[in-house]
């Protein structure tokens, strides 16, 4: 079974800076584009960084210059890297991507769990 397992959330001061990835584990054929969305208590689920299958990168204008979104094609993982950070980018943080699992089939939508990131001092 195919899944999209995040790490790298936690609690960390204002100005402060983590790091997320989004490792797919299981048989898949390819990926195409990759995402992160967050979720903050009592909001919406909202886009964060999107990058596309060549490599484009696209962000949402409250993170832009602050957020980095990369990936390794080779290890199958997305990454969001969060530097000065502010305590309105406390949200559940979750990672997308459209999947194929073999040749025949087109391509899904999977997400990950979710992973906490609080910033407070």
């Amino acid at each position: 079974q195919v899944q999209l397992v995040e790490s790298g959330g936690g609690l960390v001061q204002p100005g402060g800076s983590l790091r997320l990835s989004c490792a797919v584990s299981g048989s898949i054929y390819s990926i195409n584009a990759m995402g992160w969305y967050r979720q903050a208590p009592g909001k919406q689920r909202e886009w964060v960084a999107r990058i596309t299958r060549d490599g484009d990168t696209n962000y949402a204008d409250s993170v832009k210059g602050r957020f980095t979104i990369s990936r390794d094609t080779v290890k199958k993982t997305v990454y969001l890297q969060l530097n000065s950070l502010e305590p309105e980018d406390t949200a559940v943080y979750f990672c997308n991507m459209g999947v194929r699992l073999s040749l025949t089939r087109g391509y899904d939508d999977y997400w990950g769990q979710g992973t906490q990131v609080t910033v407070s001092s």
